[in-house]
């Protein structure tokens, strides 16, 4: 037998081989939550009947803390507060602008002299 060829089937894997790592990245996909925080903002202006549009912007800065920080669950419910705050604060808002201008038009509206 020549000197070079020896059987290699024993010595098992070479040296410098080390075991195989894998690196796993995780993406959250973005966060869709609306805030409604430009709706809060109109309704705090112009229609804030009880004082519900101010709290409206409350919950949507709420939200918008949430969302941010990345607490999808607690922008949502924030976001659903706020959401049902605007519709009552617009929905009363138009009934009180409707119920002045049906006052004023009948003449029962007295206005201060």
């Amino acid at each position: 037998m020549i000197k070079e060829e020896h059987d290699l089937s024993g010595m098992g894997a070479p040296q410098g081989s080390a075991p195989m790592t894998t690196t796993v990245i995780n993406i959250q996909p973005e966060m869709n939550v609306p805030d409604y925080i430009v709706w809060s903002m109109f309704n705090t202006v112009y229609m804030n009947w009880c004082c519900l549009g101010i709290v409206a912007f409350a919950y949507s800065v709420k939200s918008r803390d949430r969302k941010m920080v990345g607490d999808v669950t607690g922008a949502q419910t924030y976001a659903s507060t706020a959401k049902c705050l605007n519709i009552w604060a617009l929905v009363l808002g138009l009934l009180l602008i409707i119920m002045f201008m049906i006052l004023k038009f009948t003449g029962t509206l007295v206005e201060p002299q």
